[in-house]
């Protein structure tokens, strides 16, 4: 195995490291009345769009076809605007737990996508998983429960699933871009114009919040929302995918629910329960068919 691969590894287990924790980091925040999501996003976006900027000043310049920016746009849309509004407000109303569970089943989206965009054959033993996959889900977000009396689990949960949906078509569009050119070339365009985007979304939830009531916790949370799990894991996602499959880099994110679920027990933030284990045990299997790799005929 070449050092390149080895690294790409590292940095596909790294991005899910960082999603993982940030389902309860945000969590707290928003449930808390800190920041709402909205805003949490417009803050989320431009503070990573300043740092890629910043840090785009030091990384190799390429020149950018007029054509691509249009590429570029779009997977601004689907992989910053659409997937990080629908998570952060979902994310409010369901739990850490929930959310993650829901997350994984990108691989099974990927793969409805890939077969109408890249032409990619699907078998009967895909077909199984996928519907797994989405029963697991739907078991999850129609009969789940949460700790908080607050949470609406139900809508939380489909804001979730459309997160997860536009991450995927994200993850196919980006790809393409990866093959073309170095993340930073393209990665700060990305956030300049999702962060023009969601702008309008988040700037009064960005004017009622007052930092003075920030607890150190809070503070923490909030970088580490901006910094890790949005500045790391875009930059990383993209490096991963320059050395391996997006299919390779898909399966990772089956980390997450571990991860998430895992540390929002230990701060207290969502708990076990029967229907939980359930949906995600039918989830792992349908992503488990969908990506399983068909015997070679004799």
């Amino acid at each position: 195995m070449n050092k390149l691969r080895i690294f790409a590894l590292i940095a596909a287990f790294i991005v899910q490291l960082l999603y993982g924790l940030t389902f309860t980091f945000a969590k707290d925040v928003m449930a808390n009345g800190y920041i709402k999501p909205f805003g949490f996003i417009a803050l989320r976006v431009g503070g990573a769009a300043i740092l890629f900027w910043v840090v785009s000043l030091f990384a190799p310049k390429e020149k950018i076809e007029p054509k691509d920016f249009k590429t570029f746009f779009l997977a601004s849309i689907f992989g910053v605007v659409v997937n990080m509004l629908f998570f952060f407000k979902g994310l409010e109303l369901t739990t850490p737990i929930h959310a993650s569970v829901i997350m994984i089943t990108s691989p099974i989206i990927v793969l409805i996508l890939s077969s109408f965009y890249l032409n990619e054959k699907i078998t009967k033993l895909k077909v199984l998983g996928v519907i797994f996959g989405f029963t697991g889900a739907a078991i999850l977000t129609v009969y789940g429960k949460s700790p908080n009396p607050g949470d609406n689990v139900l809508l939380g949960n489909i804001m979730v699933l459309i997160n997860a949906l536009s991450y995927s078509i994200y993850i196919i569009i980006i790809k393409r871009l990866t093959e073309k050119y170095h993340p930073f070339t393209f990665i700060k365009w990305l956030f300049l114009f999702g962060f023009f985007m969601v702008l309008p979304f988040g700037y009064s939830d960005l004017t009622l919040v007052d930092t003075s009531t920030f607890t150190p916790y809070i503070w923490f949370s909030v970088i580490f929302v901006v910094v890790g799990a949005t500045f790391g894991t875009y930059l990383l996602n993209p490096l991963a995918l320059r050395h391996l499959r997006a299919s390779t880099v898909t399966v990772f994110i089956y980390l997450q629910p571990l991860i998430a679920g895992i540390f929002a027990i230990i701060m207290g933030s969502d708990a076990v329960t029967v229907v939980k284990i359930l949906a995600s045990a039918l989830i792992f299997l349908g992503v488990y068919l969908v990506t399983k790799k068909p015997k070679l005929q004799a």
